[in-house]
């Protein structure tokens, strides 16, 4: 075995997937502190067999790296959203209709009056729009939090652990905040109030989802849901070319 890249049978993609030989270091320290071992006592014992440059890297150090690289990806994800066209120009966070407005828009469509439905769509994204730059400050301080725990459960979580930690920490309070601008950027068209009632009326019956039946709490959602995403984006290219970054912490984490 190449002691430089250990092997991580346990980790999802069996036994021929590698993980970063600080986030092994990492694993091991965790376990022996369950153990009741230090890391002193361990060194000429159960990491002998690791190189230097794997216990080089502290448990500080390793998180500093992945908070560098989340704190990078939310400032990233922030202002590639919070600007004009952030959300309606890009496919992968464009907010659509509901479902159960789609019969509806297609219907208004063919009866002439399309330009309000794509009204009504401008509207939500142009909202989400307006509301993702108050949510830097609160995803800035979320990073700093982090603790060594929750940055080795980030790294060898897979592609969603970023996303689902943000979701986790912020998505309540950030709906707080986004909403009230939400509300002002779609209040000014006339078929968010007509969704409003139509649908308020349709989930009393079961027919609409809870979270779909208010236009301002629907855009809301989506609206925090590409925010997390576009971060975990961000995230996974600066883990995948560290160096383009500039910074040495970055390097020393997620260089191979």
């Amino acid at each position: 075995m190449d002691h430089d890249q250990p092997l991580n049978p346990g980790h999802p993609g069996g036994a021929n997937t590698r993980e970063p030989l600080w986030a092994a270091a990492l694993r091991r320290r965790a376990a022996l502190r369950l153990l009741g071992a230090t890391a002193t006592t361990t060194a000429a014992g159960a990491w002998a067999v690791w190189p230097t440059s794997a216990l080089a890297l502290s448990e500080t150090d390793a998180a500093g790296g992945v908070r560098a690289a989340l704190e990078r990806g939310a400032i990233a994800a922030v202002g590639l959203l919070g600007r004009n066209d952030g959300f309606l120009g890009n496919p992968l966070v464009r907010i659509p209709l509901p479902g159960f407005l789609n019969d509806a828009a297609k219907l208004l469509k063919a009866t002439g009056q399309g330009k309000r439905v794509d009204e009504l769509v401008t509207s939500m994204n142009r909202a989400a729009e307006a509301a993702v730059p108050e949510a830097k400050s609160l995803l800035v301080a979320t990073v700093k939090a982090i603790s060594v725990e929750d940055a080795l459960k980030i790294v060898r979580g897979g592609d969603t652990s970023v996303t689902e930690f943000f979701a986790r920490k912020t998505r309540s309070p950030l709906g707080e905040k986004f909403l009230p601008i939400v509300t002002k950027a779609t209040e000014k068209v006339s078929l968010a109030a007509r969704w409003n009632a139509v649908a308020g009326k349709a989930q009393s019956l079961g027919l609409v989802k809870p979270e779909d039946a208010n236009a301002q709490r629907y855009v809301t959602g989506k609206a925090l849901d590409g925010l997390y995403l576009m971060i975990g984006e961000e995230e996974k290219k600066i883990r995948a070319d560290p160096v383009k970054t500039g910074s040495a912490i970055l390097r020393q984490v997620f260089g191979r």
